[in-house]
């Protein structure tokens, strides 16, 4: 059985200011005032699960919690609460790396859908308890976009390592 052209790829290693710049460009775009629509992901914990599942020795709790709190500053939220929900989805997605990087795409899919379900009742939970009320069951279409969202995007977050640095015509890479 002959392997496929995918699978016979040696990814480069990731550099650091790139993992940065993904992460910067997120809660940018998380910043962007679309208002109260249903369905936009938190780019930020999308992003952040991507680099917990794929790079968990270098982003990792820390991370996690250095943009939860610039994220709970921002979004003038109750401090803490995406700081505390991003170290948990560091934590998990780091420690399920192994496991969900054997699934393909679809079923990786899968399991970010439920990570970024945890992510979002750990700040309901925390909203709620600082006396918000409940925003409604379409708050949770998010989770539903960023799994959708989750080919595409590890696509564009791994197309820098699929290049080469020197051309060999004799290398399938």
């Amino acid at each position: 059985m002959q392997p496929t052209l995918a699978s016979r790829r040696i990814l480069l290693p990731v550099s650091n200011w790139f993992i940065a710049l993904s992460l910067c460009l997120a809660l940018l775009l998380n910043l962007i005032p679309f208002g109260h629509l249903p369905g936009i992901p938190d780019w930020v914990a999308l992003v952040l699960a991507f680099w917990c599942l794929h790079q968990p020795l270098k982003v990792g709790m820390s991370v996690g919690f250095a943009f939860g709190l610039m994220m709970d500053v921002v979004d003038a939220s109750v401090l803490g609460q995406h700081a505390l929900a991003y170290v948990l989805l560091a934590y998990a997605s780091a420690a399920l790396s192994r496991r969900v990087l054997w699934f393909p795409l679809s079923q990786q899919a899968l399991h970010i859908f439920l990570l970024l379900l945890a992510t979002q009742l750990v700040m309901l939970l925390a909203r709620m308890l600082g006396g918000a009320q409940f925003p409604g069951f379409a708050w949770f279409l998010s989770s539903v976009t960023g799994a959708l969202l989750w080919h595409p995007l590890t696509y564009i977050l791994l197309a820098p390592q699929f290049r080469s640095h020197d051309k060999d015509v004799h290398r399938p890479i």
